[in-house]
């Protein structure tokens, strides 16, 4: 067998790895309730993610009648975090293909890991509640590394590389997301990043500026072989 070209997978959460979209939007609509806001239809709550779960509550608020003050979005944005700890993984679960793509890449001797933005002890839950912890080598969440360093700013994909430890030699390292805060941090970390369609896009597949884009986890192993 031809030697796999990348030691390490980084994998963004939401809207890649997991479908987290029905147990976040019961999160966000409860925390709209809490301000009077109607409910969010759950397929329009796809356009809100990304960045956060506060930007997400943001966006939410900004949609259902207007922003709040910096303090009250702070209360909405505890007691979503709250609800949400508490429901975390009611109706999330892998795209098609996912566990399969992550049993191809483990029997290929690739260290995988999730590079994510959302809070990294909910990161951790989520694995803990569906018992794939043992999955990945490191999770890393948006508060990782302090405020400001979340994607698309390298920072968290650097630390992934770190994690992984080189060696005699450089890591091959390539990172899977679905927006441009993942498509951007894997870029000025210097690694190709790998889109899916299916997820929770910010812009067109095509437009996200991803080395290549996937629209089945099937072929994800295929594609990494080639670039």
């Amino acid at each position: 067998m031809t030697q796999f070209p990348f030691d390490v997978v980084g994998f963004d959460l939401d809207g890649t790895l997991l479908d987290t979209l029905g147990d976040l939007a019961v999160a966000l609509n409860h925390a709209l309730a809490l301000e009077g806001r109607p409910a969010i239809a759950v397929d329009a709550v796809r356009d809100l993610v990304g960045g956060g779960a506060k930007k997400m509550l943001a966006k939410g608020l900004e949609v259902t009648g207007g922003g709040v003050s910096d303090e009250r979005l702070g209360e909405l944005h505890a007691a979503l975090l709250d609800f949400y700890a508490d429901n975390i993984a009611n109706t999330t679960q892998f795209y098609p293909g996912g566990e399969a793509m992550l049993d191809g890449l483990a029997a290929r001797g690739v260290k995988v890991a999730v590079v994510t933005n959302k809070l990294e002890r909910l990161a951790v839950e989520i694995f803990a509640e569906l018992g794939l912890t043992d999955r990945f080598f490191t999770v890393i969440g948006g508060d990782t590394l302090g405020p400001g360093r979340a994607k698309p700013k390298p920072d968290l994909i650097e630390l992934m590389l770190e994690r992984a430890g080189g060696g005699e030699r450089p890591i091959r390292a390539a990172f899977v997301g679905d927006t441009t805060y993942d498509t951007g941090a894997a870029a000025a970390a210097g690694i190709p990043c790998v889109a899916v369609s299916f997820g929770f896009n910010d812009r067109a597949p095509q437009d996200l500026g991803a080395t290549a884009v996937i629209d089945h986890f099937d072929e994800l192993i295929p594609v990494l072989e080639r670039l």
